[in-house]
């Protein structure tokens, strides 16, 4: 008898630990191999967004271009037989702490796999992921997407880090806008912040390795205010090189910069090549003084550019109209949406049935896939660089046309 209450008593704690032991697997990230969001027939996903801000700035659009990543991979039969719950994405208001407490949510209260897509220029919640071993993906522009082990840039490291490259993606482009690099000098103008700074010392390398000669780059325009008169950034622009105007423009600054610095420098009566990273948006054409300031400009992309058709890029925009339920105009946010989406999908579809946060990280090391709409991808390289793909396209007459086509280009090490 007294071996039997013993055998009872020493099942029962087996029994309690287990369970125990399975509680703490599915509520929390801290086990070896959770299933945190994970169930028989789902996988639960959610994202956080800047649908509002302060200026009236928003990517709302990320969400809808994730939904409909997510709804094909659904209506194909989700992932090993799994259904994408996707949850939709929490509004940080482009707030940091807004930011933290929506990954706090999602992980916490919602209890999220992943997170796809994290689009805000805030991302305050990036250690809180880590630590919680939530896979997050998102356009890698921040310097949180480069090295942290569970964070993915859908296009790779786009911040160049210490022992990393630089994408010479722009330069290359511009070389073939400007018909070679050779005796071409060029101006970089961005504002007087961190990132500025780090802009100018970055693209300054890149532009020169590439062949150009940069006779100005200066991290000169006021972060805070747009400026009202422009005429002492374009007087020192524009005799920069050797008394003259040099061959090109590079803004490495926001719209509402864009245009003021754009529009200043047309007045003088300035014939050269101008460009900037941020312009590329239909949304913008809807004001003609817009289009009137960014007419001729040549906007860099990290993705293949919707005037440049391809099977892939019809696919996306069937997938848009599927999940808007209407024709709607195609933009960056919504690419980085589906982007983010779909390296997410790469990745857990190899990942196979057994999906874990293990099993998934086991898959990204060594995953690669080339063709897609970001060009060839790679991972954990892309934790570290970015992919170097990209495009440039011009502003002509109201309609945007490809300037220099979407291709890979090698990087150069970031000194």
């Amino acid at each position: 008898m007294t071996r039997t209450i013993a055998t009872v008593v020493a099942a029962t704690a087996m029994l309690l630990t287990a369970a125990c032991n399975s509680a703490s697997s599915g509520g929390t990230s801290n086990a070896e191999d959770s299933v945190r969001g994970v169930t028989d027939t789902t996988v639960k996903v959610g994202g956080i967004v800047s649908m509002t801000t302060a200026s009236g700035y928003s990517k709302k659009d990320t969400d809808l271009g994730a939904k409909a990543r997510f709804d094909r991979a659904n209506a194909e039969g989700g992932l090993h037989g799994r259904k994408i719950d996707y949850l939709g994405a929490e509004d940080d208001g482009q707030d940091p702490s807004r930011n933290l407490a929506a990954a706090r949510e999602l992980v916490q209260r919602d209890k999220v796999f992943a997170i796809a897509p994290m689009s805000s220029t805030t991302f305050s919640g990036a250690d809180f992921l880590q630590k919680q071993r939530v896979p997050t993906f998102g356009w890698g522009t921040l310097p949180s997407f480069c090295g942290p082990s569970y964070i993915y840039g859908f296009g790779g490291c786009m911040v160049p880090t210490p022992g990393g490259t630089i994408s010479q993606t722009w330069p290359e482009g511009l070389e073939q806008v400007m018909g070679g690099a050779e005796g071409r000098s060029v101006a970089i103008l961005a504002n007087d912040s961190d990132a500025g700074k780090f802009g100018i010392r970055t693209y300054r390398q890149s532009f020169e390795s590439a062949g150009f000669e940069v006779t100005y780059a200066k991290p000169a325009v006021p972060a805070a205010a747009v400026p009202s008169d422009w005429s002492a950034y374009t007087k020192e622009i524009l005799r920069s090189d050797g008394g003259k105007a040099p061959d090109a423009i590079v803004s490495v600054m926001q719209t509402p910069y864009n245009i003021g610095l754009f529009t200043a420098v047309k007045r003088t009566g300035y014939r050269g090549v101008l460009t900037d990273p941020t312009d590329y948006d239909p949304g913008l054409l809807t004001k003609s003084a817009t289009r009137k300031a960014l007419d001729g400009v040549h906007v860099l992309t990290s993705f293949q550019p919707f005037e440049q058709r391809s099977a892939a890029m019809t696919r996306f925009g069937e997938d848009i109209r599927k999940a808007a339920g209407k024709d709607v105009p195609l933009n960056m946010h919504m690419m980085t949406g589906y982007m983010s989406a779909d390296l997410f999908l790469a990745i857990a579809e190899k990942a196979g049935r057994d999906l874990t946060v293990s099993s998934f990280q086991k898959a990204a090391d060594g995953f690669a896939d080339t063709g897609t709409l970001v060009g060839d991808r790679a991972e954990r390289k892309g934790q570290k660089e970015s992919f170097g793909c990209g495009a440039l396209v011009q502003l002509k007459g109201g309609t945007y046309v490809v300037s220099a086509p979407f291709r890979c280009y090698p990087p150069i090490p970031f000194k």
